[in-house]
């Protein structure tokens, strides 16, 4: 987590924004997207889904491994 920016991964699931955040943390990206849905589910979907759509939007994609260094 030292010099590493935030971003979102081309390659991800629906919008990269999980499997980005578990990049920049250095988690497993299962685990986070798992904490995303149990933190969406207890907070009755909607907080957890603006909350995404609003990092999909403003994280920046990478499309390798050399952009996200």
């Amino acid at each position: 987590m030292s010099d590493t920016k935030l971003y979102r991964v081309s390659n991800g699931i629906i919008g990269g924004v999980c499997g980005g955040i578990a990049d920049y943390l250095g988690w497993d990206r299962a685990l986070v997207r798992l904490l995303y849905v149990v933190f969406s589910i207890l907070s009755a979907a909607f907080p957890g889904t603006i909350v995404y759509i609003v990092l999909w939007i403003v994280m920046p994609v990478t499309k390798s491994r050399v952009e996200r260094q």
